[in-house]
């Protein structure tokens, strides 16, 4: 049984061709783009349409979120913060104090 494609806003996927897109096999991409650029039921729509393994795995890995949604991610996957690799790296190069 084949399930049914996540409808994202295409506002996500602006650098893509969003018709072409496949879903499982740009898996990794799909779940940093949507929780890079996404709201709250794209989201949604992407743990209906993933595992709660894939979607771990790769927030877990991924190099870079937004701060915002670094925290966000943080609580869906129910992990502390300073476990994603991308609130590693921010914290190994931190940028320049806001005078």
């Amino acid at each position: 049984m084949q399930k049914a494609a996540p409808i994202f806003n295409k506002r996500i996927f602006w650098d893509v061709d969003f018709e072409k897109l496949d879903y499982d096999k740009a898996y990794k991409f799909v779940i940093e783009r949507v929780f890079e650029r996404g709201d709250v039921p794209d989201i949604r729509a992407c743990r209906r349409y993933y595992s709660e393994e894939v979607i771990r795995d790769v927030i877990l890995n991924c190099k870079f979120l937004p701060e915002h949604a670094t925290y966000l991610a943080a609580c869906i996957i129910e992990r502390d913060v300073k476990e994603l690799r991308c609130y590693k790296l921010r914290q190994l190069n931190p940028t320049l104090l806001p005078y």
